[in-house]
């Protein structure tokens, strides 16, 4: 039976047709109107994660150690280096403004890769602090404090013969929000300890949250490696941190991560270069590589620090220049040249004892060493690593050597004991 119109007057096929095309055509613009509105408000959205992340990179961001980036540096197609460093203010109760960075990783982006790699360099580490007139040498974690991002980078730079143009400061008190923000991590304890009344199993995997994970990567005195065990813990839960931050979940706390990081990071990239790293680089965070500046135990004066064989300075330089696609260079600076000189008077890289270790004037000659005729300025080294210690440790090397990636073995293992009241070694954890 027809359908009859208004007037009682049976609908035609014509007529038919017209209402359901009509019909057809109502819902089509409905569909359009909440896609419209969705396009809107998701355009509304993506200006405000935008705007936020706008502001908290020009908070964050460091005009006094302001660098010219170059046209094309940040493309996709070139490999990048970044400076990390890690302040130890703002957490367990600590209130100091500018403190010393006990965690020192050169981080190089290699887009052919696809993946980052991280070189640790331990916070005793013998340097000369560049920038200070004194020609003096500190350890390395002295090196912020003392004249902050500029020295801290300039002595790294000369180091290892490398050019470390970019740098970000992150305060460790920020990191335990950090963690909460992005859901926690989650990790696999190479060793059973407690700290700071966290349990953490070994081979247990476990999630973290901000706390824990601040003091996952703080203990050093329960691991048999010390630092350098404490320096692989940090570098797990950055990548792991990293990774949660490259996910899409991380949106649903934007405003709260964007605000974390203006308050507790501080670095030398502006806005546009950030931009350029995130839609270019992306790709770069799902895969990582580490590795480390090992040193062995020397006593300068009264004072423990770690000392890096020039062998070694040299393979870390080549490694990072090779990623970088820079040719290898030979590095000699004031460590070199003081290796050179106390391996004159005697003293050997892995000798598996801890040795002293002398400062000596510049224009000493390795003939005068042997001769015995030389001079010396240990005391005032032992004066001014006082700056970059609070409490103390004790490590110790055996004979064990293990291959790091180049010709030469270092020794990895260790045994250590402290003691806070007559212990050498800074520390502060």
């Amino acid at each position: 039976m027809k359908k009859e119109d208004k007037l009682g007057i049976p609908e035609t096929r014509q007529h038919a047709r017209k209402r359901k095309q009509k019909r057809i055509r109502n819902w089509i613009i409905g569909i359009l109107a909440v896609v419209c509105a969705i396009a809107a408000g998701v355009g509304l959205y993506a200006t405000y994660l935008y705007k936020t992340a706008e502001q908290a990179a020009n908070k964050a961001y460091d005009s006094e150690n302001a660098v010219k980036t170059t046209y094309g540096e940040f493309n996709g197609k070139k490999p990048f280096a970044v400076m990390l460093l890690g302040t130890d203010t703002g957490a367990l109760d600590r209130t100091e403004k500018r403190g010393n960075t006990d965690t020192i990783i050169v981080v190089v982006v290699n887009p052919k890769k696809k993946n980052y790699t991280m070189f640790s360099i331990p916070r005793d580490t013998m340097a000369d602090m560049v920038g200070d007139d004194s020609n003096d040498v500190q350890k390395i974690n002295a090196a912020y404090s003392i004249g902050g991002a500029k020295m801290a980078m300039k002595t790294v730079s000369n180091l290892l013969n490398i050019p470390v143009k970019y740098y970000a400061l992150v305060n460790m008190g920020g990191l335990m929000k950090l963690v909460d923000y992005v859901g926690g991590i989650y990790v696999t304890p190479p060793l059973t300890f407690t700290y700071s009344g966290f349990p953490f199993k070994k081979g247990v995997r476990q999630h973290l949250n901000g706390q824990a994970a601040l003091a996952y990567s703080r203990m050093r005195y329960d691991d048999p490696q010390g630092d350098y065990g404490r320096q692989k813990r940090q570098r797990e839960v950055i990548t792991k941190l990293v990774q949660k931050l490259a996910t899409a979940d991380s949106l649903t706390n934007f405003s709260k991560i964007a605000n974390n990081l203006s308050s507790n990071v501080k670095t030398n990239l502006n806005f546009p270069a950030l931009k350029s790293i995130l839609a270019n680089y992306s790709d770069c965070t799902s895969s990582s590589d580490s590795d480390y500046l090992h040193g062995y135990s020397a006593y300068v004066s009264d004072a423990a620090y770690q000392i890096a064989p020039t062998s070694e300075l040299q393979r870390i330089s080549k490694k990072i220049r090779k990623l970088l696609g820079l040719e290898t260079a030979t590095v000699s600076n004031r460590e070199t040249e003081l290796n050179t000189l106390n391996e004159a008077a005697g003293f050997k890289f892995g000798s598996g004892e801890t040795q002293n270790y002398t400062i000596y004037d510049q224009g000493t000659t390795a003939d005068s060493v042997k001769s015995g005729k030389t001079s010396s300025k240990s005391s005032s080294s032992s004066k001014s690593s006082s700056r970059a210690s609070r409490s103390t440790t004790d490590y110790s090397t055996n004979s064990s050597s293990t291959d790091y990636s180049g010709s030469t073995n270092y020794d990895t293992t260790y045994s250590y004991s402290y003691n806070y009241n007559t212990n050498p070694f800074s520390g502060g954890y």
